[in-house]
């Protein structure tokens, strides 16, 4: 079955060093993009652009899953869905750490290995409306060895977060886990700033990491409560890893995080979450909302900011989504400025801080989304289904 998006009035790339592109139709097939710009126009099913906008959908690099999609954090059902009509196609557990009645005080390795290998083998092994959720993150404690990393390997665990961990002044265990680590394909993220809602982590700053050397330093400016101002211009200037902002940034520590980023030419380094659900809530605009505020407050331009909601965040955690290129999963939102927004298109909108409209969402090629969000107000200019495999047609649209 193909599917042909056109009449593209902006084209968002989800690559950073080629944020938007003049892309005014795409080719689905087999849930792949095939052809940017394809020379036929047709197709079993296709919908009009109606001169809106299209961009990847969103990669949430930090949220909290648990049981499907229930959440003891909030007492909240059917979070992940409404996460999806805010635009996010895409999330990564940075940890299942709400079970009903753990005791942080008493966590050892068998618990803390059973309990990733548990959720990938249950939350993680399948889609929750329609939603890629990579869960079955370990949260790493003292005393583990090489076979509880064999153990996770073989259930599929691809990241590895140290959040309970009680850093010391001998670094041999926690090196040793990095290495273990990255030698079972895995990627190592470190809760950073202050201590967690749970009261059980440690303060972790540069000194920390400095030495550990993660692969992606989490909330670095709030989460909730960030690095010192000189610790974060320290993990800048003298790191080359990941840095994540999310939704419960300091604002003011993200705002000098991203401008000495954009210092020293190194956006490639920054990426998104929402670390939620938890303290902070259940925020469906979250990830939209991170973007708006890099754009309106922080000196990117529009698609920088969608590229690193995307692309940059999909690359940092090594998942093959984020980008809208041929050979890539076709992860889709179609969208617009909504009536009444500042500017004529899109790319103005987001720059002034306006919410983007969305209408459909497609996830590996098929349609999750239909005819509108329920988590934005309509766009002005509404993307319409114009013909389908079926011969029928829907009069929707301008």
């Amino acid at each position: 079955m193909t599917t042909l998006i056109k009449n593209i009035g902006e084209f968002f790339t989800g690559d950073l060093a080629r944020p938007v592109a003049s892309v005014k139709s795409i080719l689905i097939d087999g849930g792949k993009i095939v052809a940017l710009d394809p020379s036929t126009d047709k197709a079993d099913t296709v919908l009009d652009a109606a001169g809106g906008a299209v961009m990847p959908g969103l990669v949430d690099g930090h949220v909290h899953p648990m049981f499907g999609e229930w959440t003891p954090a909030q007492d909240t059902i059917g979070w992940i869905g409404n996460y999806l009509h805010g635009g996010t196609t895409s999330m990564i557990s940075a940890g299942e750490l709400h079970f009903p009645g753990i005791d942080y005080d008493n966590l050892s390795p068998e618990l803390v290995t059973s309990l990733a290998v548990v959720t990938a083998a249950t939350t993680g092994r399948v889609r929750w409306s329609g939603v890629k959720l990579y869960a079955g993150t370990v949260l790493v404690v003292a005393g583990m060895t090489e076979a509880h990393f064999d153990r996770l390997a073989a259930a599929g665990v691809k990241w590895v977060k140290f959040l309970f961990y009680p850093f010391k002044d001998d670094t041999t265990e926690a090196r040793n886990y990095v290495t273990w680590a990255r030698a079972r394909g895995m990627r190592v993220k470190v809760h950073t700033g202050g201590v967690s809602r749970s009261g059980a982590s440690v303060v972790c700053g540069y000194n920390i990491l400095s030495w550990l050397q993660p692969d992606i330093a989490a909330h670095v400016s709030g989460g909730p409560i960030p690095m010192s101002d000189e610790d974060i211009d320290l993990v800048v200037d003298n790191t080359n890893f990941a840095l994540e902002v999310c939704s419960s940034q300091n604002y003011r520590s993200t705002a000098r995080l991203v401008a000495r980023l954009i210092e020293r030419n190194q956006l490639d380094r920054l990426t998104l979450g929402t670390d939620t659900p938890g303290g902070t809530g259940v925020i469906p605009r979250g990830m939209l909302r991170n973007v708006l505020y890099f754009a309106s407050m922080c000196n990117l331009t529009a698609g920088q900011a969608v590229a690193v909601a995307t692309g940059n965040t999909a690359r940092a955690h090594g998942v093959d989504v984020g980008f809208l290129e041929v050979g890539r999963p076709a992860d889709i939102v179609v969208c617009g400025s909504i009536t009444g927004s500042a500017g004529s298109t899109l790319s103005d909108a987001i720059a002034h801080g306006d919410l983007p409209g969305i209408t459909h969402i497609l996830i590996d090629g098929k349609f999750v989304v239909t005819d509108r969000s329920q988590q934005t107000p309509p766009p002005t200019k509404r993307a319409f289904f114009c013909c389908c495999s079926t011969g029928q047609f829907e009069a929707r649209g301008d």
